[in-house]
């Protein structure tokens, strides 16, 4: 990750959000309607940016792309596809540009384009070796496009960015919030801002600390021009004293950007770090390891007022309140940070984190720093507030060995199913539908395809009950190093609300 900063990295091409709607008229385009209901139909185009996944010349990164089976138009899925044309198989490296110290990008090597999804229910998957990958950016139409995933996974097996590096690719937008980063001088932090579009965005990026608003160096905003990526290194952008603990705030002043921060830690290790669920004031972050030797719990609250919250442990058994923490007060604009030794003991768990006044619920965001390991053979990840899932939400690039799931229940008890698909080079899907208990976590660590051969998806759709929170774990150890990573699961909104429309003649009364 240690990178010049600013530096431009090509991606493919250009993606566009999901959206929808509805035009309202008559069936012979001469009289108005009126909308008088909603149903949620499948999403007929989905956008996901992938970042540049590493600069090590010894990186080895595997792509998976699944859409899930379900009901939809005919499409296809593709990581190079610009929006308004034909889908293809192709990667198209950016165009040079210059950043904002006047330093010219690199232009990337050829790359192939990995993972193209011709079917539901089919995951398929690619390799790109080495430091020259680019970022990524792709659509999904059709029958491909509601639920289409595409996992990342990047091995660093040496040097001072070494580590198993997860990121879920994830849509543009245009606000995120990174709990959980740093600016300290063993750590690299670099905000990925990736530009789908073929206008340049601008893009504001704001740091809190223990005391508040970091003081910026860079003010009148990053450029990113169209079909590119810019990686942003944090501590570049203040002359502030090193911060353990940073809040980052990533907007656009015009434009949309895909954002993800990828972290390295000379002692710890690296993965990436997406961003949290919206500020609320209740959050759930799901998935911690039952071997976790460390577990770190940074929270902002972005309002006027201070966040005062109770620190409750979902495990296996049930929820506890840990001997370690009981609480954490944020104060308004403020990072707040906590360490919680011996959280899990032993049981897969998820933090649940909510007001310790009942009446007053103050939004905020938050998330983990997980660490396994002691010693020089430690490897970290992180966990952000994630939502529950309401429909459906898919993990890609599950392996054989080394892959759990956990499903958190922090309300009502619960029933949800699971599928894992068929493998990317064979092997037959199976689904079980399991039962969470009320205020618990559960791991599902034993289903996997018949004949597997490949990776493997894993969806969890709801069935019964309360919300249900999710997240996998990939472990795979190297020399002696734990490393792993943990990707929560949001709801894929394959689904959007379209407008059932009547005629009204009533509208062209005077």
């Amino acid at each position: 990750m240690k990178r010049t900063t600013l530096s431009l990295i090509a991606v493919a091409t250009a993606l566009a959000a999901v959206t929808g709607f509805a035009a309202l008229t008559a069936p012979d385009g001469t009289a108005p309607v009126a909308s008088i209901a909603t149903e949620p139909m499948p999403v007929e185009r989905s956008s996901l940016l992938c970042p540049a996944p590493s600069t090590s010349e010894v990186a080895e990164t595997d792509y998976a792309s699944y859409t899930p089976a379900g009901k939809g138009a005919v499409g296809k899925a593709d990581t190079a596809a610009k929006p308004g044309t034909a889908a293809k198989a192709e990667l198209k490296p950016a165009p040079l540009a210059a950043t904002p110290g006047g330093t010219a990008a690199k232009k990337p090597g050829a790359a192939k384009a990995p993972a193209t999804v011709t079917e539901p229910g089919k995951p398929v998957a690619a390799e790109a070796n080495g430091g020259a990958a680019p970022a990524l950016t792709g659509a999904a139409t059709g029958a491909l496009a509601p639920g289409w995933t595409i996992q990342q996974t990047t091995v660093v097996p040496a040097g001072g960015a070494r580590g198993l590096l997860g990121v879920a690719c994830s849509a543009p937008d245009t606000d995120f919030w990174f709990p959980a980063a740093s600016t300290a001088k063993e750590r690299q932090d670099y905000v990925h801002l990736t530009n789908p579009d073929d206008t340049a965005a601008v893009a504001d990026i704001e740091l809190y600390g223990p005391e508040g608003a970091l003081k910026s160096q860079l003010t009148e905003g990053i450029p990113v021009p169209a079909h590119s990526s810019v990686p942003v290194l944090l501590s570049t952008l203040t002359g502030e004293a090193p911060a353990a603990d940073v809040t980052v705030h990533v907007t656009t002043r015009s434009g949309r950007v895909g954002a993800v921060i990828g972290s390295a830690d000379d002692k710890l290790g690296s993965d990436w770090l997406p961003a949290s669920a919206d500020p609320a004031g209740t959050a759930v972050l799901p998935g911690i390891p039952a071997d976790a030797t460390s577990v770190r719990l940074v929270a902002y609250a972005p309002g006027e007022d201070d966040a005062e919250l109770k620190i409750q442990l979902v495990g296996e058994n049930g929820t506890i309140v840990p001997a370690s923490a009981q609480s954490l007060h944020v104060k308004s604009g403020m990072t707040a940070a906590v360490d919680l030794p011996d959280l899990t003991r032993g049981e897969v768990g998820s933090l649940l984190l909510t007001p310790s006044d009942a009446k007053k619920a103050t939004p905020f965001v938050a998330a983990l720093r997980v660490v396994r390991g002691k010693g020089d053979k430690t490897e970290v990840a992180f966990v952000p507030a994630t939502a529950a899932i309401t429909a459906r939400g898919t993990v890609a690039d599950n392996r054989s060995a080394g892959t759990t799931l956990t499903l958190t229940a922090p309300g009502a008890a619960a029933q949800v199913k699971v599928t894992a698909s068929a493998g990317t080079e064979g092997g037959t899907p199976v689904s079980k539908t399991v039962t969470v208990k009320a205020g618990t976590t559960i791991k599902v660590a034993d289903l996997v395809p018949s004949g597997l051969k490949g990776s493997y998806a894993l969806t969890v759709e709801p069935v019964s009950g309360g919300p249900v929170h999710a997240a996998r774990t990939l472990a795979i150890p190297q020399n002696g190093i734990p490393m792993f990573t943990v990707q929560t699961l949001a709801d894929d909104r394959g689904t959007v609300q379209v407008p059932t429309a009547r005629q009204d003649l009533s509208v062209l009364d005077d």
